[in-house]
């Protein structure tokens, strides 16, 4: 029998998305091949402490209680007691007994999808999932990956980037800057984070400051958006999943029906209104042009493993489609679009935790072909 591979599910997290990584973790614990993997929850507090062992699991649970709250204390005592280099070194005892072959992040947002603890994978030296620190940089920077789509020739609605310090300099040009850019309906989104989290759908000049105000909070850059569709009509909501490193491959399309009048954080993970169609009612042209699409974006982006793929179509009338973004570690529950939009496609869910895994160790032994230092001999 081969000998099982050593896999870090890595959770939690300092973002505002801690609880969704949760959920998601805990449905790959459930259902990783156990025949296949050893498997070490691994989990960050919102403090940033690595936990091990039963810290890790109190977190995982979520669990409030006294003696859960003195497990997560007494692990986040003993890290910061063995790692005075700082919060973000991971607890030793992660691999007292034996190394990591590879590492699962379900960090979803800030400082979990955006690059940063990828950077200490590399610096580590182990194979992980996900794409890597550029990749992930792109894909979580709205304003910088929108450039990587114009550069590709990928159609988006039109859109400007400003500052938060020019806002707040400046709030009436910043208005007069947007209004004579773009039209109403307008979205006006926080560059760098996920889950639709800090977005806000403007209507009109009432609500401009208090949109830009509260994405301001979250991000130093802020994008704001022409809205797709107008009036009572909404967007349709077009979302595929991509998989593959060098050469990846596109799910069948599937689409959201908001509960809300956008698809926010509410709608994603508090409500039950949103229903998820699949696959998409769309022609089997548009669903071919848009599969196409979506690994376009995966591949001007220079992502890997995994990225769910999000499209807008008009309405009505011409029903063009816009590229919205890339998601590089989209929810990951059993029912999240994501492994559903696989489901669908033919690859079971917990065949595809397999496969990412798989893609992390080619990944990673392709990277190590790769001559970091220079020999004169050579």
């Amino acid at each position: 029998m081969a000998k099982k591979l050593r896999v870090g599910i890595l959770f939690g997290g300092r973002s505002g998305e801690h609880e969704v990584s949760l959920l998601s973790a805990a449905s790959i614990l459930k259902a990783i091949d156990r025949k296949k993997f050893d498997v070490v929850p691994i989990g960050i507090s919102k403090a940033g402490r690595w936990l091990t062992g039963n810290g890790a699991q109190a977190l995982l649970a979520g669990d409030t209680s006294g003696s859960a709250k003195q497990a997560i204390e007494a692990a986040s005592s003993e890290a910061h007691a063995a790692n005075t280099g700082g919060a973000l070194v991971p607890d030793p005892a992660i691999l007292e007994d034996g190394k990591l072959d590879a590492v699962f992040p379900v960090l979803h947002g800030t400082f979990g999808e955006d690059g940063t603890i990828q950077g200490l994978f590399e610096l580590a030296d182990i194979a992980y999932v996900g794409s890597g620190v550029l990749g992930s940089s792109a894909g979580m920077d709205k304003d910088v990956m929108k450039r990587l789509f114009a550069q590709a020739r990928l159609p988006i609605v039109k859109h400007l980037t400003i500052l938060r310090t020019a806002w707040e300099a400046s709030p009436r040009k910043t208005v007069s800057a947007v209004e004579a850019a773009l039209k109403y309906p307008i979205f006006v989104k926080p560059a760098n984070l996920g889950s639709s989290v800090g977005i806000s759908k403007v209507h009109d000049r009432s609500e401009l400051a208090p949109a830009l105000n509260l994405a301001a909070r979250y991000d130093r850059k802020i994008v704001i958006e022409q809205g797709v569709g107008g009036g009572k009509k909404k967007a349709r909501e077009l979302e595929v999943a991509v998989l593959g490193n060098d050469d990846p491959k596109a799910s069948i399309v599937g689409e959201i029906i908001p509960g809300k009048e956008f698809y926010d954080y509410e709608a994603k993970y508090l409500s039950d209104g949103s229903i998820p169609i699949i696959p998409a009612r769309i022609t089997a042209a548009e669903s071919k042009q848009i599969r196409a699409k979506a690994v376009e974006a995966f591949r001007a982006c220079d992502l890997a493993g995994l990225a769910r793929v999000d499209f807008l179509m008009e309405p009505d009338g011409k029903r063009r489609i816009y590229l919205n973004e890339v998601n590089t570690l989209p929810g990951f529950t059993s029912i999240s679009m994501y492994p559903k939009l696989w489901q669908a496609t033919g690859l079971s869910y917990a065949d595809l935790i397999t496969r990412l895994i798989e893609l992390a160790l080619e990944r990673h032994q392709d990277r190590s072909r790769t001559t970091f230092s220079f020999d004169a001999k050579a």
